[in-house]
């Protein structure tokens, strides 16, 4: 099974995100042999937002890195993604990533009918840390947004792990850190239908 890991928090070594991501990818190493895990920082290691220029494909270096965080993204079975949230949506570091994998004739196509998802058959979970508590909120752009996009390239089996009121105080921290932990996902992957 392949496992791509994506961090998006600027937080390093802080990040409740990071953190929470980790647990996740460490419960698949516990329980599913053969994992092949691939990790992008996407602090660390970003990737550029899309220009005319990457359209064009106009440095080789860029056009190279595309096509492999494209490979990463359509070979992997599970795909885990930290993702806080960053001024009630994602951080554009995350967005950048978005924009590289959500591409016509590759992870979706028009047709007549409309657009159609090419991406299906694989599971996503999205680690979400959230300094406030936003859960049924108007305010909620990251959630619906995600659930959007993912669904826009035919993944529908999109699983969320929450910490939310982190910021509220560090008792809020430890128990929406505990309170996440205990929700995780379990490792078990079946063939999800395209």
């Amino acid at each position: 099974m392949k496992l791509l890991h994506i961090d998006a928090s600027a937080l390093g070594d802080n990040s409740v995100s990071r953190q929470l991501s980790a647990a996740v990818v460490a419960r698949f190493h516990d329980q599913v042999q053969d994992l092949n895990v691939s990790y992008r920082d996407l602090d660390a290691n970003p990737i550029p937002h899309l220009r005319g220029s990457s359209l064009a494909q106009a440095d080789a270096a860029e056009t190279a890195d595309a096509q492999q965080v494209m490979e990463q993204f359509l070979t992997a079975d599970v795909v885990v993604i930290g993702a806080p949230m960053y001024n009630f949506s994602i951080p554009s570091t995350l967005k950048a990533w978005i924009d590289r994998v959500a591409v016509a004739g590759k992870t979706f196509k028009y047709t007549e009918a409309g657009a159609v998802g090419l991406a299906g058959g694989k599971r996503v979970i999205i680690v979400s840390s959230r300094g406030g508590i936003y859960s049924d909120s108007p305010a909620d752009f990251q959630e619906p947004y995600l659930r959007a996009i993912f669904g826009f390239m035919g993944i529908n089996e999109v699983e969320f792990v929450r910490a939310e009121g982190i910021a509220y105080s560090p008792k809020h921290r430890e128990d929406a850190i505990e309170a996440a932990l205990a929700s995780l996902p379990e490792a078990e992957f079946a063939a999800i239908a395209a």
